[in-house]
């Protein structure tokens, strides 16, 4: 995306008014694109930040219409550290709900996203920045990478939830309580991440895994999205029963048909990618 950043004022706040961003970067590679945050010196979070990832995750198909993986890094030396503290010190009963509001909002962008979203976390990804993380679908870390929930530190609360989605109750809890951290290598054996590699090594490896999904129909992977946030907390009898209900409604598109057939045939399948 080359063409120069502009927010303007809307009804609702800030929405970006060109294809590129002040706080993020977006680089459109087709099947796959790479959107980096690029707030210096740590990638703090700040309210003009939270509105441009709310507005590129939530309409994604208008950004990058070809997309069918989203890969999540941060420029510099660090994935996020954080909320901006500024705008934390001034929080009051006033104005926190609207302010927190937004947060729910750009969180759930990223969670809701119709394509697959991989996180690359190198540094710190700390409070918002482990909840962005967790918010997407799998996470590769680098080795200098580690995870943590300060909120108690700071006299705030939030991301534990998050957290949950990494490691177990009682882990959670101890670094909640504690404000701490700890590195991608100690949390990799819960089952949160999906792997650890060198620093140097990590975006080639998270493309990788890019590469590895974005071979499949672009439809199919939006259907299995939705499918997949659709089930995350229900029962299992429910769960499956709504996979059920989006195959059937899937079984209409002409890759669905296209994806069956080459199986049967023993074939790479050719997708529409509509």
């Amino acid at each position: 995306m080359s063409e120069a950043t502009s927010l303007r004022a809307t009804g609702d706040g800030l929405e970006p008014d060109t294809r590129e961003f002040r706080h993020l970067e977006v680089d459109d590679r087709g099947a796959i694109a790479v959107v980096s945050f690029a707030r210096p010196p740590v990638n703090a979070v700040d309210t003009e930040m939270c509105l441009e990832i709310r507005a590129l995750f939530s309409r994604v198909d208008e950004f990058l219409p070809q997309v069918r993986v989203l890969v999540l890094r941060g420029r510099g030396s660090h994935f996020c550290a954080g909320h901006d503290f500024r705008e934390f010190a001034s929080l009051t009963p006033q104005n926190s709900p609207g302010r927190q509001k937004l947060v729910r909002e750009t969180f759930a962008a990223v969670y809701d996203c119709p394509v697959p979203v991989i996180a690359a976390v190198h540094g710190v990804a700390v409070g918002t920045g482990v909840a962005l993380a967790a918010c997407c679908d799998t996470i590769v870390c680098g080795e200098s990478a580690r995870l943590g929930v300060p909120e108690v530190g700071v006299g705030v609360m939030g991301g534990a939830r998050h957290m949950r989605r990494l490691v177990p109750e009682h882990l959670m809890r101890t670094l909640y309580f504690t404000a701490g951290h700890a590195s991608a290598a100690e949390l990799l054996p819960y089952g949160g991440i999906h792997a650890v590699v060198p620093d140097e090594q990590l975006l080639d490896t998270t493309l990788e895994l890019a590469e590895r999904m974005a071979v499949h129909s672009r439809a199919v992977l939006r259907h299995a999205k939705e499918s997949l946030n659709t089930i995350e907390f229900m029962d299992l009898k429910s769960g499956y029963e709504a996979e059920q209900r989006v195959t059937t409604r899937l079984t209409a598109h002409p890759d669905s048909q296209e994806a069956r057939t080459a199986a049967f045939e023993r074939r790479t399948p050719e997708y529409s990618h509509s």
